[in-house]
């Protein structure tokens, strides 16, 4: 569950409801399920966040194949809302250039954490309560 919760949070096409829905139903407690996705796709997304204070968007147009539109799409969302926009990034498509955007922006990390873990928890949160 880690890996995949991690592997989706990062700029790879990877997704880990799917990961989450099975583990879920063949029994496991989801409370762990949704501390551990949760964990995973912060640190996934805090990969995002530090390869775009190290590198800048050309890390992300040039060696991660993110389209200069959807780079475009998540500056614009990040520049109009500021680190607000955060909030988003649990939103497919958009939520992880947002997440790159905000290291090359340089978003305080405090906040970064803070509202990348509360919209990645509330996301899996709301998954597992859909499959009760």
């Amino acid at each position: 569950m880690f890996l995949s919760a991690f592997l989706a949070a990062t700029i790879l096409p990877f997704s880990s409801e799917v990961v989450l829905s099975a583990l879920y139903s063949s029994g496991l407690n989801g409370l762990l399920l949704l501390i551990i996705a949760s964990v995973g796709n912060v640190l996934g997304s805090v990969v995002n966040y530090v390869l775009g204070v190290r590198f800048g968007k050309e890390i992300a147009t040039q060696k991660l194949k993110v389209s200069d539109a959807a780079f475009k799409r998540a500056s614009d969302i990040f520049t109009t809302w500021g680190k607000w926009s955060l909030f988003l990034c649990w939103v497919p498509i958009i939520g992880d250039p947002i997440t790159l955007v905000a290291g090359v922006l340089r978003s305080p990390l405090w906040f970064f954490m803070l509202a990348v873990t509360i919209s990645k928890t509330a996301r899996y949160a709301a998954l597992l309560y859909v499959l009760v």
